[in-house]
């Protein structure tokens, strides 16, 4: 209660301020309004501030306990005063309460204030996407004009396959909502959509759609115009995206590869003479690099067009009962449908044991079934087998191998079967092109679709070939064009041919004649796989670029720990003492050695890891192919220093 006060007494003392919040959660449509934003951002603020200042208290108890020392040592050789209070000052409790009230002050306006931007952030992030998908929407759109549908039908149509046509499907949810919840007309519905949109592109579009259906001009050739358009505009704005992702690599590379290396090389250097800090050394390897790099994977994905995960949603219709069939029951009914029920129970394990590559690759997921319970049984394994050792640094120094192999169990199988996946789906979508111009120009001289399939079954298309001799026999079974379309799209499942599949379908539900729009989606598609290879070979370079800093980071860590920390343990034993220098033999305890030795193995692993995943999202745009990556570097560690050392 008190809060919702607080809430609604700072919109009412400062309206002009809280209204671009209000308009800006309206834009990001994220279904709150500004008084219940405000009332999360108050929670979320003071419980951060809550855990900020208790992280204040913890450091104020080191500040202030007299026999603590508060010099802090960092890799630059400076040092902060001694920190030095009279004990009659203030009593200790006190001192550490104002530190921690500070703190939780301060912690909770910065959150409070990110909380209040947060957003605009995503009303920005919505308009990108929107742009990117532009295109693909206006073409849906254009199909079904050509077909003769009104306009509240095709939003309505739209809005019906958002998973597949992204945000600007969303935005056309707002026209049906008006329409058929508030009783709006279609045209008032499109002007507030056209007010509300994040989208200065989609704003520009509406405005114009609204001109031309108040002065009664062609709305099919609006729309087929501004196709043409859009499309050239996508690939402009693609290879803006392109070159901020450079932008992006070249920042990793430099930061969270070549900066944390040499952070590592001067605090080895550093502890040669007698200043070791294995506790910096640690925070570097666990802390910044994968903070780091989670940053950066977080970045790239929040500026990139999701279109992985692309799902069909299937609608399914359950009729219990025919008004012009009489139904006759018979005793044996149930015996026979319980026979079906045990069949399909079993449908799944008989396909696996058929064809058990082919159940992996429909969904790679799927490895995780077999993989983490062969991980959890290694790792137990492991466990029994190695002696519990009372030195933690020894127990880690024999355990960390095989911890590496147990993730390598997890990751090796999914990176197959996902790159093999990954090879087939590609391979179908670069014979699409030709696939949907041969057949507009089947269907362009009268032949139906369903006709123009058997013509191209007799064509060589490569990859594709296989799938279109399926989609024939689902044609020759009595099956609809429509409906075999369809399965194919989820025998495949990527972005591209769900957006193509859904286009072709809803057009030959409209009309028999879609060559226009077979020809619109050949030439989305060749768009689509143009700008693919341009990001390939854009980023190729980059990659290799992650590849040979991995490889200039674990060379240098082995030359670390084979000239200097090999030398160093010498020293301990006895030998060469006399040419050590003095301000060196600080360092020359064991366990130390042991310490640094394991840390800048286990910098080579997390950057291995992090680094795999960044090429594989900014070269094929999507971590999950990058988890080839990280197990071919992930292999290239644990081999080179089993055998170095």
């Amino acid at each position: 209660m008190i809060i919702d006060w607080y809430a609604n007494w700072v919109i009412r003392r400062h309206p002009a301020k809280y209204r671009l919040v209000r308009l800006d959660l309206f834009s990001a449509r994220t279904g709150l309004t500004v008084e219940q934003y405000l009332t999360y951002c108050v929670l979320l603020s003071l419980s951060f501030g809550a855990l900020i200042g208790i992280l204040g208290y913890l450091i104020a108890m080191l500040l202030f306990f007299p026999e603590v020392h508060t010099s802090l040592f960092n890799i630059f050789g400076t040092s902060l005063p001694e920190i030095s209070i009279p004990e009659s000052a203030l009593p200790d409790i006190l001192q550490r309460s104002i530190v921690a009230v500070l703190f939780f002050f301060a912690a909770t306006v910065i959150c409070y204030q990110l909380l209040l931007r947060y957003p605009g952030m995503m009303k920005s992030s919505r308009s990108v996407r929107i742009n990117l998908t532009l295109h693909n929407g206006v073409s849906y759109m254009y199909a079904m004009r050509r077909g003769g549908s009104e306009i509240l039908p095709i939003f309505k149509s739209l809005s019906d396959n958002a998973d597949i046509y992204g945000e600007v499907a969303y935005e056309c949810r707002q026209v049906v909502r008006d329409t058929e919840y508030f009783g709006i007309d279609v045209v008032s519905a499109i002007r507030n959509l056209s007010l509300s949109t994040p989208s200065e592109k989609f704003k520009d579009f509406l405005e114009d759609f609204i001109s031309i259906i108040e002065s009664g001009g062609n709305v099919g050739n609006f729309l087929g115009s501004r196709l043409r358009v859009y499309q050239d505009d996508a690939q402009f704005e693609q290879k803006q995206f392109l070159s901020i992702l450079q932008l992006v690599a070249e920042s990793y590379v430099t930061i969270f590869v070549a900066g944390p290396l040499f952070l590592i090389i001067i605090m080895v250097v550093v502890g040669l003479m007698g200043q070791t800090d294995t506790v910096s050394l640690s925070v570097i390897v666990y802390g910044l690099i994968p903070i780091g790099s989670l940053i950066f994977i977080i970045f790239v994905d929040m500026i990139s067009l999701h279109t992985d995960n692309v799902r069909r949603t299937v609608r399914r219709v359950l009729l219990h009962e025919y008004r012009d069939v009489h139904v006759v029951k018979d005793e044996d009914d149930a015996g026979r449908f319980s026979h079906l029920y045990r069949r399909d129970r079993w449908k799944h394990i008989r396909e696996f044991v058929r064809h058990p590559m082919g159940w992996f690759m429909i969904n790679v997921n799927r490895t995780f079934l077999v993989t983490v319970p062969l991980m959890i049984c290694y790792l137990a394994f492991i466990y029994l087998a190695v002696p519990q050792y009372q030195d933690v640094e020894l127990y880690l120094n024999v355990v960390d191998d095989h911890l590496i192999i147990a993730l390598l169990i997890v990751l090796v199988p999914y990176a197959l079967f996902f790159e093999f996946w990954r090879r087939k789906a590609g391979s179908i979508e670069e014979s699409i092109p030709e696939f949907l111009s041969r057949l507009s120009g089947i269907n362009r001289v009268g032949l139906t679709p369903a006709r123009a399939i058997a013509v191209l079954e007799k064509t060589n298309l490569g990859m594709i070939s296989y799938e279109i001799h399926r989609i024939k026999l689902d044609l020759d079974w009595g099956g609809l064009f429509s409906d075999a379309l369809v399965r194919f799209e989820h025998r495949v499942q990527t972005a591209a041919i769900a957006r193509n599949v859904t286009l072709i379908t809803k057009a030959s539900e409209m009309t028999s004649d879609i060559s226009e729009i077979l020809m619109i989606a050949s030439n989305d598609a060749r768009m689509s796989e143009t700008l693919k290879r341009e990001r390939l070979a854009d980023m190729i370079t980059y990659i290799i670029v992650i590849y040979l800093a991995f490889g200039v980071f674990v060379f240098v860590v082995v030359i670390l720990d084979w000239n200097f920390l090999s030398v160093l343990e010498g020293v301990t034993a006895g030998e060469g003492l006399e040419n050590v220098p003095t301000s060196s033999l600080a360092i020359t305890e064991a366990s130390t050695l042991g310490v640094i030795s394991r840390l800048l193995f286990h910098a080579c692993l997390v950057s291995a890891f992090f680094s795999g995943l960044i090429a594989g999202q900014m070269g094929e745009g999507s971590v999950n192919a990058g988890v080839k990556h990280a197990v071919i570097m992930l292999v290239i560690a644990l081999i080179i220093f089993n055998l170095a050392f």
